[in-house]
């Protein structure tokens, strides 16, 4: 396969700056060009919900590499402008601001946007956290003592209500489920997590959903529950999940189903790969799509993606993997963790809040969890990859 003559990255993100990385390691010399849609260079989001919501980091401390590394790889990057459009016959992207940029290679790592309520765009007090704006946006907003209620109980929301709590403010973590988490880690360990947040001062107003915001004056001044309560509120941030940045692939042609269909190569036709969290990909050991919407699977699959475009023809089939800090707790999970497994503690004590759990289903190791024992957790992994019965990825 000869390696393609320009490669063409829609997406200065980190799946998107990963791959240009990965392509010149390996030995790349064509013309590359990164679009992406913020005017900033490429920058970390984990760190946006933590350090620098809780004003730990200065903004420019969530950048992914220097000016001058990024010089280094000899690519140019077009920034602040939108891409609205590709030709997937002749690999040709079309901007917002009107440009078209032709490639031998695409790669989409447009990521995903932040899901809304209804009512809630141009409402004052009311955010997403998705960008380093909306970061340092909500950061002004979080003084102590002010009413803050955070909708939905997923990773997401559960670390800003941990963030938020820990700089004096008053939150309320709400959502449909019972516990924070729930739908990621299980009853066992979500249930440890509302102790924790209780413990610390959140309240928590689970197992209702969000029926509404109510507001006075263009400003909001409250949450409306399904059970028709409300919660007052000063500020109110919404983590009710997020979809693929798909929309401005509509007319390409392209298989949109949840992200950007591929196969086990993340290829989603001649020459256009997808990677990060837009990408559906076939993997192999579980025999189905997959999409991933953490930090570990931007670079993973970057590097394969790299690979993919240069001609080495093997799929891509990860232990899935991702991590949360909420106070003084760290989490990490290999692989996945289905609601019908069955959670063993093989090391430490739950009592103690240091324990690994591993998760089975019918008797074969599904995920493993760990709870402050990063170490003994990533020990574990091997039992993952055992499961799977095929060579994962690894980088």
């Amino acid at each position: 396969m000869t390696a393609p003559a320009r490669l063409l990255v829609v997406g200065a993100s980190a799946s998107g700056l990963t791959t240009v990385e990965a392509v010149r390691r390996k030995g790349y010399s064509g013309e590359v060009v990164v679009i992406g849609d913020e005017p900033h260079a490429p920058y970390d989001r984990p760190p946006l919900s933590k350090q620098v919501l809780s004003g730990a980091w200065e903004a420019e401390r969530a950048a992914l590499r220097t000016d001058e590394v990024l010089s280094g790889l000899d690519a140019q990057f077009v920034l602040g402008e939108e891409a609205v459009g590709l030709d997937v016959a002749t690999r040709t992207v079309r901007t917002a601001a009107g440009r078209e940029l032709s490639a031998d290679a695409v790669v989409i790592a447009t990521g995903v946007r932040a899901r809304m309520l209804p009512g809630q765009d141009g409402l004052a007090g009311v955010y997403v956290l998705r960008s380093l704006e909306d970061a340092l946006a909500l950061k002004e907003e979080l003084r102590p003592g002010v009413r803050l209620v955070v909708v939905g109980e997923g990773v997401l929301g559960s670390e800003i209500a941990a963030t938020a709590c820990t700089l004096g403010v008053d939150v309320t973590l709400t959502g449909p489920l019972d516990a924070p988490m729930a739908l990621q880690v299980g009853p066992m360990v979500s249930g440890l997590l509302g102790d924790l947040h209780r413990e610390r001062g959140v309240r928590l107003r689970l197992g209702a959903g969000c029926a509404g915001l109510t507001s006075q004056d263009g400003r909001v001044t409250g949450v409306e529950l399904s059970t028709g309560e409300t919660l007052p509120a000063e500020v109110v941030v919404v983590t009710i999940g997020a979809v693929p940045a798909t929309q401005w692939l509509a007319d390409s042609g392209l298989t949109l189903d949840n992200g950007v269909v591929c196969d086990s190569r993340c290829r989603a036709a001649d020459g256009i790969y997808a990677v990060g969290d837009v990408a559906r990909f076939h993997h192999e050991g579980y025999g189905r799509l997959v999409r991933l919407e953490n930090r570990t699977n931007a670079t993973e699959q970057a590097a394969a993606v790299a690979a993919a475009i240069l001609g080495d023809d093997r799929p891509y089939a990860p232990v899935p993997y991702f991590w949360t800090d909420q106070f003084d707790a760290k989490l990490q999970v290999h692989g996945m963790l289905p609601a019908d497994a069955e959670a063993e503690i093989v090391e430490g004590e739950v009592a103690a809040r240091r324990f690994v759990a591993r998760y089975t289903v019918d008797g074969a190791v599904t995920g493993v969890l760990g709870w402050n024992m990063p170490k003994q957790t990533r020990l574990r992994r091997q039992e993952v990859v055992d499961g799977l019965h095929i060579p994962v990825s690894t980088t």
